[in-house]
């Protein structure tokens, strides 16, 4: 039951009771009425605001009035809610909207900072190598410095000569390519399909076992032997580059090191033997490749060639020229007599950039890997793109031309090899390895009987029928790398465990 206002009959918001007459009034009316009149209202006795007793009661609750009980008042009432929702929930979408784009601005702005702060970090990071790279070099004499002359003298104290100028392909280098690649072709018909007698059979080479394991060729600091090479003219020769920055040559018949060979200024993932002089090569991250002297244990040239990293070698076969790749997307041609770069080219249209690099046994043509999973095929006279392979998912990590000059053996990180058809232009067997297998390392034996694979494991293959004779898990690390002794004698591996291992019989 609600309290009633004697003098308004409505419910007071704030009841008291007058102790002359027992009744409740709203204290506003009440203490106005007494202000005027002194009295009670419903007696008409002497009244005071002090003699008002406060009445506490919980908030209370108007009866509506008449109007809105009737069922056209609920109607109406009930639409102006549903309109003033209709109109909230219109606003709301509004500022939705609004906030979205605002989100969606703020969104491509951080991506755009994002973006230019990764080109000035990589800007940053070139500028560091640049620097670094340059500090061991002062007092070199630079090439560029004097156009006029045809040949840098080296530097003073045994330092090498340091050489990026580009000559081009004269006639006399192109008819020199063509007359060893006639040369090449015309030896391959002589031997023709006929297996060499000294090379190991398939029965013994499945009978190899882990022999000889060396761990201390490079420093444990900085874990992992990335590259291998074996001396073609002797065997017992090992050359390997590590991620401490050294190159090293191992003599596998006394099993001591030969040389370490100290110069660059960031990891070496690239070596190579020359088959008839004591000088190897040596590419690495820092953007240069060095020729060494095996006998001196120095550096003799540092060739620049590219302005990034270079992700790969291969030696012509005259055993004059050099084949580099490198992730600022050129393959440069080079004379290591001269340390000159002689042709520089990139595949404008592709704008990838290459991770690896191998010349076909005859020389005039190469194939180059690239990070968006294609094998191009280029013509070295021409210096243009004469076929690509596509197929692979994920960079192209190796390569390896056949000795037989018909096939071609690929690898990327999409845990297979494909073979390839020169005359055909087509992969005719993909292996299949297993789920995330690293495939790093690939080779042919001399012979092109045998084909190696390296990465978690190290898997041989015979060819033509293309299936396993062989498989090692010694190593602890992933396989880096992995070579043929002088008819399949022996095989050779390196990894990311720091270790040099041997298998034979």
């Amino acid at each position: 039951m609600s309290l009633v206002c004697a003098i308004s009959n409505e419910v007071p918001e704030l009841p008291c009771v007058s102790p002359v007459s027992n009744q409740v009034f709203e204290r506003r009316l009440i203490e106005k009425y007494i202000a005027e009149n002194g009295t009670d209202p419903m007696n008409g006795q002497p009244l005071s605001e002090e003699q008002l007793i406060d009445i506490k009661v919980s908030h209370p609750i108007r009866p509506k009035a008449p109007s809105s009980t009737s069922i056209p008042a609920i109607l109406k009432a009930l639409q102006d809610e549903w309109d003033a929702v209709m109109l909230h929930s219109f606003t709301l979408r509004q500022q939705l909207q609004t906030t979205r784009q605002e989100l969606s601005h703020a969104l491509y702005q951080h991506d755009a900072a994002c973006r230019v702060i990764a080109r000035l970090t990589k800007e940053v990071t070139a500028a560091r190598e640049a620097l670094a790279t340059l500090k061991p070099q002062a007092g070199l004499v630079v090439a560029q410095a004097v156009a006029s002359q045809p040949h840098v003298t080296a530097g003073g104290a045994g330092e090498p000569m340091e050489v990026s100028e580009q000559v081009g392909m004269i006639p006399e280098i192109i008819q020199k390519l063509q007359d060893k690649a006639t040369v090449l072709t015309t030896e391959r018909k002589k031997r023709g399909k006929t297996v060499p007698e000294e090379l190991v059979r398939t029965e013994d080479l499945s009978k190899y076992r882990q022999v000889a394991t060396h761990a201390g060729l490079h420093s444990a600091s900085v874990p992992g032997i990335l590259s291998l090479d074996l001396c073609p003219s002797d065997t017992n020769k090992v050359l390997t580059g590590g991620a401490d920055r050294n190159v090293v040559v191992f003599d596998k018949k006394e099993e001591q090191i030969i040389a370490t060979l100290k110069g660059h200024t960031k990891k070496v993932t690239s070596v190579i033997y020359h088959p008839s002089q004591s000088v190897v090569f040596s590419a690495s991250p820092d953007s240069t490749i060095r020729v060494w002297s095996v006998t001196g244990g120095n550096c003799v040239q540092v060739v620049r060639a590219h302005e990034a990293s270079v992700t790969g070698l291969s030696l012509h076969a005259t055993g004059d020229y050099l084949l580099s790749s490198s992730e600022d997307q050129y393959w440069a041609f080079s004379d290591i007599q001269t340390g000159r770069v002689l042709t520089k080219v990139t595949d404008e249209a592709a704008g990838c950039a290459l991770t690896c690099a191998q010349f076909h046994p005859d020389g005039l043509i190469f194939g180059t890997g690239t990070a968006d999973s294609q094998i191009k095929i280029w013509d070295l006279k021409e210096r243009t793109n004469v076929a690509n392979f596509p197929g692979h998912i994920g960079p192209v990590t190796s390569i390896a031309f056949s000795e037989n000059g018909y096939y071609l053996a690929t690898g990327a990180q999409d845990s297979s090899v494909k073979l390839w058809d020169l005359r055909k232009l087509k992969n005719f067997k993909t292996i299949t390895l297993d789920n995330n297998y690293e495939v790093k390392s690939l080779v042919f034996d001399q012979s092109g009987t045998y084909l190696a694979v390296g990465g978690t494991d190290i898997r041989v293959y015979i060819c033509k029928q293309w299936s396993e004779v062989l498989n090692f898990t010694e190593h602890t690390g992933v396989v880096t790398g992995v070579a043929f002794g002088e008819h399949a004698q022996f095989l050779t591996s390196t990894g990311m465990d720091r270790s040099l291992k041997f298998y034979s019989l």
